[in-house]
């Protein structure tokens, strides 16, 4: 298997022990974490990284494709690593932020044809899905039946 924080895709950045460190972090987390969650771990761990370069690393991993970018209900973003290495989308837990990744043809096809339907060329889109995952509806509904 290889080691995404070594892949080079589109850019050129150096693997540095910063980068190898926020690269294990991510792959020890299941769930979306923000830059600053990150970045406590990391330094709890006792890594010297500071909280720019850990957003920095970041987003260079999102631009690469390395990591998965979504909005929490207050705008931040959160990163997890990517698990499906081409286009998917997310249904997210609003409750406690779980995150599956999913595959879904048929929003590619709607999304292709609704650009083209408007004369629009290379579209691209994100969607995710919120709801309760199987843990927080059935602690919800344990809650309602108490």
């Amino acid at each position: 298997m290889t080691n995404p924080a070594t892949e080079r895709r589109s850019s050129e950045q150096r693997v540095t022990k910063q980068r190898l460190a926020v690269n294990a972090a991510l792959e020890t987390v299941d769930d979306f974490v923000t830059a600053q969650e990150l970045h406590r771990w990391l330094v709890d761990e006792g890594d010297k990284v500071s909280l720019a370069t850990v957003y920095r690393l970041l987003l260079s991993m999102a631009e690469d494709g390395l990591v998965d970018v979504l909005r929490n209900n207050e705008g931040e973003a959160m990163y997890r690593q990517c698990v499906i290495e081409h286009h998917h989308h997310h249904l997210v837990c609003s409750k406690c932020g779980k995150a599956v990744e999913v595959e879904a043809p048929a929003v590619e096809k709607w999304a292709a044809r609704v650009a083209q339907e408007n004369g629009f060329t290379e579209p691209t889109h994100t969607v995710e899905i919120y709801g309760l995952c199987p843990s927080c509806s059935a602690a919800k509904a344990a809650d309602a039946k108490a």
